[in-house]
C-alpha cells in the first residue's frame, strides 16, 4: 500500500463491524468526519490589499499642502482687513508651501512630466484629477497675491505694471480664500478613497481634521513671524484650528471600528498621534494666555506647526500599516456579512464597503 505524506492528517477510520449505536438506535455522528468551521488565514500571509507605495514625500505634501491653504486664507483675510503685516506673510508663506508641495508631490511620482500629464484631463470621480486643478488654481492666486504684494512696493506706483498689479489683487486675494478648504480637505478624501482600511473608515471625520490641522499650523507659522500687535486674529484661528483638530479626531477614533483604530494607537503612528495632541492643545493654550507676548506667540507658533506634521505623518503611518495586517481588511468585512444574514439578507453576492 502506498502512503501519502498528507495521511497524517486525515481523520482515523471507524472499524466496519460492531458499530456503536446511540440512545434509540440511530448511528452515532462521528465528530472527526466534520469539517471544522473555516478560520482566516490570507494567502501565505500575503496582504488582502495593496499599500501604496508612497513614501516619506506624500506626508510631506500633507503637510505643506495644509500649511498653504490656511497661509492662504490669513493672507487673504489681512488684505480685507487690512493687517499689512498678516496680508503680506500670508501671502508668501502660502507661495512658499504650495511650491515645496508641489515638489515634494513631483518627486513622489518619479518624473516630473508625470505632474504635467495629470492636467491633461479632469476627471470629477478622481479625488486625484480634481486635486491637481484645485493645487494648480489655487497656486495661480497665490502666486498673483504674491506678485501684487511684491507690486506695492515698485518705486513707481503710477506705472502700468504697478497699476495691474493693484487691479488684480483683490481677485487674487478672494480666489486664494475660496480655494483654501479644498486645497485643504481634499487630501483626506485622497486617501479615504483607498482601500487601507484605517483611511477608507475615517472618511466622514479626516476632512475636518486636515481642515483644522491646517489652520492650525499656519496660524502657528504666523504667530512666529508677525508682530504681537497684529496676531489678534492669528490667535483666534491657532484656537478654533486646533479646537477642531482635536475634536474630530477624537470623534474619528470612537465611530471607527475599534481593530480598524488600533493602528491609529499603537506603534509609531499612535507614538505620533499622541505627541500631536499634546503638541496642538499646547500650543493653542499658549496662544490664548500668552500670544500677546513675541515669545509666548513664537513658542506657541512653534508647538502648533509641530502638531500639525505630526498629526498627518501619524495618519499616514497608521493607514499604510492596516494595509499590511490582514485582519484589519477581513475581520470587519466578516462582521458586515453576519449583521446582513442577521437582517435577512441572504445575497451575499452584493457588497457594500460603507
Amino acid at each position: 500500500m502506498t502512503t501519502n505524506p498528507l495521511d497524517a492528517d486525515r481523520p482515523p477510520e471507524l472499524p466496519r463491524s460492531g458499530r456503536r449505536r446511540g440512545n434509540g438506535g440511530g448511528r452515532r455522528r462521528d465528530e472527526s468526519l466534520m469539517v471544522p468551521d473555516a478560520k482566516f488565514e490570507s494567502y501565505y500571509g500575503r496582504n488582502v490589499v495593496k499599500a501604496p507605495p508612497w513614501k516619506e514625500e506624500i506626508p510631506t505634501y500633507l503637510f505643506l499642502g495644509g500649511l498653504a491653504a490656511g497661509s492662504g486664507l490669513i493672507g487673504a483675510g489681512g488684505s480685507a482687513r487690512n493687517l499689512p503685516a498678516l496680508r503680506r506673510r500670508g501671502r508668501f508663506a502660502a507661495l512658499a508651501a504650495v511650491a515645496l508641495g508641489g515638489g515634494a508631490l513631483a518627486k513622489d511620482l518619479g518624473r516630473p512630466e508625470r505632474a504635467l500629464n495629470m492636467m491633461r484631463t479632469m476627471k470629477l470621480t478622481s479625488p486625484m484629477s480634481v486635486g491637481s486643478w484645485i493645487l494648480a488654481a489655487f497656486g495661480s492666486f497665490a502666486s498673483v497675491a504674491a506678485a501684487a504684494e511684491i507690486g506695492r512696493e515698485l518705486p513707481n506706483q503710477d506705472g502700468l505694471l504697478a497699476k495691474t498689479l493693484r487691479v488684480v489683487d483683490p481677485p487674487a486675494a478672494i480666489g486664494s480664500a475660496l480655494f483654501s478648504a479644498p486645497l485643504a480637505a481634499y487630501t483626506a478624501v485622497l486617501l479615504s478613497d483607498t482601500a487601507a482600511p484605517t483611511w477608507h473608515e475615517s472618511y466622514r471625520e479626516l476632512p475636518f481634521v486636515f481642515v483644522g490641522s491646517a489652520n492650525a499650523a499656519a496660524a502657528g507659522l504666523a504667530l512666529i513671524m508677525s508682530p504681537a500687535g497684529q496676531n489678534g486674529p492669528v490667535r483666534k484661528m491657532a484656537v478654533s484650528g486646533a479646537a477642531l483638530e482635536l475634536g474630530a479626531g477624537q470623534l474619528l477614533r470612537r465611530n471607527m471600528h475599534p481593530l480598524v483604530a488600533e493602528p491609529l494607537h499603537h506603534g509609531k503612528a499612535g507614538r505620533l498621534l499622541r505627541a500631536a495632541e499634546v503638541l496642538t492643545g499646547a500650543g493653542a493654550v499658549g496662544a490664548m494666555l500668552f500670544g500677546r507676548n513675541r515669545i509666548g506667540a513664537g513658542l506657541s507658533g512653534v508647538a502648533l506647526l509641530a502638531g500639525s506634521a505630526l498629526t498627518r505623518f501619524g495618519i499616514f503611518e497608521a493607514g499604510m500599516e492596516s494595509a499590511k495586517d490582514p485582519k484589519y481588511t477581513v475581520q470587519p468585512q466578516r462582521e458586515r456579512l453576519e449583521r446582513r444574514r442577521a437582517d435577512g439578507v441572504t445575497n451575499d453576492s452584493i457588497t457594500t464597503i460603507r
